[in-house]
């Protein structure tokens, strides 16, 4: 499969959406595109430099999450390949856009693709630091774990790669994107039975992060030696880490 854009979705429920779309822009540093849809549920934050990576949308049943959209010349072809890697299909919007469901129970689009192709560069804060919500990390529980890994290295045709932890493994990161993708085996105790996504950010400096997050609604769940688990002013996890927000090493 060619997939030529990576995007990460942020599902919010309609009570929820307003102030989680002020908070996310605020921590991209982007500004927040006029709402499209049939239902102007959808919107991206755009950077200030590049195509947008991150996009939100309004949802009318569930908790929401977050979501990959794969960007693709022909999302019939490609969700065909998808489904003979292991993927279930779910539905077939009349937009052409198709919802599928990984090995691990984690809900993913593939769409058409509409000429996105300038990787954003990261923000640059006051007291120069920069950061740069770069990576999705999908959290899987141990019994799927090995199945899943395998079908996303194959979906997206890149080698998996060991990371400084035994229960995190990365695809290799692929230039043209500016999000990556981490795989997180959870622990013995999960009592998760399906796979989740969270984003990761990151950052030069991982406490001004915080602080500037802080700042923002959101607060520390628990300090990692390399990262930060935060909560969104909502509850929602997601990560802080010390890498480099231009190589995402």
């Amino acid at each position: 499969m060619h997939i030529r854009w990576l995007t990460a979705f942020l599902d919010f429920p309609a009570e929820q959406f307003g102030p989680e779309v002020t908070f996310w822009r605020a921590i991209a540093g982007s500004t927040v595109s006029p709402p499209r849809g049939a239902h102007r549920e959808f919107a991206s934050l755009e950077p200030f430099n590049g195509d947008p990576h991150l996009r939100v949308q309004r949802i009318d049943d569930g908790p929401g999450g977050v979501h990959l959209d794969l960007s693709v010349d022909d999302p019939r072809a490609a969700a065909t390949e998808a489904i003979a890697l292991g993927a279930n299909a779910i539905r077939d919007a009349t937009d052409g856009h198709l919802t599928l469901e990984s090995p691990a129970g984690l809900e993913f689009c593939i769409v058409e693709w509409h000429g996105e192709s300038e990787r954003s560069r990261p923000i640059r804060w006051p007291g120069d630091t920069i950061s740069l919500i770069d990576q999705v990390c999908i959290d899987v529980p141990p019994a799927l774990f090995d199945r899943e890994l395998v079908f996303w290295a194959r979906l997206f045709g890149q080698p998996t790669e060991p990371t400084s932890r035994p229960e995190l493994t990365a695809l290799h990161r692929d230039p043209r994107f500016a999000l990556g993708i981490l795989l997180q085996r959870n622990g013995p105790d999960s009592i998760q039975t399906r796979a989740t996504a969270h984003l990761d950010v990151a950052a030069t400096a991982i406490e001004d992060e915080v602080a500037r997050h802080e700042g923002w609604g959101a607060r520390v769940v628990e300090h990692r030696p390399n990262w930060t688990v935060m909560a969104d002013p909502i509850g929602r996890h997601y990560c802080i880490t010390g890498r480099n927000p231009r190589t995402g090493r």
